[in-house]
């Protein structure tokens, strides 16, 4: 229960900052609406909410190209409008692809357009160079113009970490993870977040994927119940995005000797 209320607060925020940087709407008051009657797909990007008790914002963050894109949207209006028909409805789509997704469409009968923003047109700087976390957070969602994922992800929450304090930052990298579309990105991401010796790992979001096979819970009962294979799962787990044995040596208070005594016993 308590993740829930934290995630979706953490969602608010993001809808927010979102707004205010990109959609520039200020929003003061945020009431995410049941669409579970509705034909919506259930993804994470897809934020339809009551803002200030004015108008229904629909935002969705969609990171490629897709040519039904009008289609769906047009869909989701209707969807929405069905349900809620007092309130205007504003869509936005913030799309980091490349080629360009189709906003309006006009046939016999029909005139229907989107608020389209296209994350490819708006310069990285612009939010790093803002003197909040909730602007700079945002430049995860830029196109980095050919740039080093990894640079840039250092860049983006090395500023967030002067910012911040601890509780604070951590709340950051989980906007972050909620914002990432693309592998290379994740990657990068994954690669910092192993590297940070002030946050405690277990509570950064990637641990999930640790969590969830059962490893912490294996190292916990491993002293009686086979120590070394819990570890072993775990050695493993954490190569997959990081080949740094010093670091997986220090996050798994274990010797770096047995780390290599596991990659010896996998040849």
């Amino acid at each position: 229960m308590e993740k829930d209320v934290i995630s979706k607060d953490i969602i608010k925020n993001i809808v927010k900052d979102i707004s205010k940087y990109i959609l520039h709407l200020e929003i003061n008051e945020l009431e995410f609406l049941d669409t579970e009657s509705q034909r919506i797909e259930s993804r994470r990007a897809d934020i339809v909410a009551l803002v200030d008790k004015k108008f229904i914002l629909h935002l969705e963050l969609q990171s490629s190209y897709d040519s039904n894109m009008i289609y769906r949207m047009l869909r989701y209006y209707t969807d929405i409008k069905q349900k809620n028909k007092k309130y205007p409805i504003y869509q936005y789509v913030v799309y980091l692809g490349k080629k360009s997704l189709k906003s309006s469409l006009t046939d016999v009968g029909v005139n229907y357009s989107y608020r389209l923003i296209e994350m490819k047109n708006i310069d990285c700087n612009y939010f790093l160079s803002q003197n909040t976390p909730d602007a700079i957070v945002l430049a995860i969602l830029c196109d980095f113009k050919g740039k080093n994922e990894s640079e840039i992800v250092g860049v983006i929450l090395d500023k967030i970490k002067t910012l911040t304090d601890e509780n604070g930052f951590r709340r950051y990298v989980i906007m972050l993870e909620e914002l990432v579309t693309t592998q290379e990105v994740k990657d990068g991401l994954k690669e910092f977040e192993m590297r940070l010796t002030d946050v405690k790992f277990e509570d950064l979001p990637s641990y999930k994927i640790v969590l969830n096979r059962g490893i912490a819970q294996g190292i916990e009962q491993g002293i009686e119940q086979g120590k070394k294979e819990a570890l072993k799962k775990a050695v493993f787990s954490l190569l997959e995005f990081t080949k740094d044995l010093d670091l997986i040596s220090k996050k798994l208070d274990i010797d770096k000797e047995f780390i290599l005594e596991l990659l010896k016993e996998k040849q």
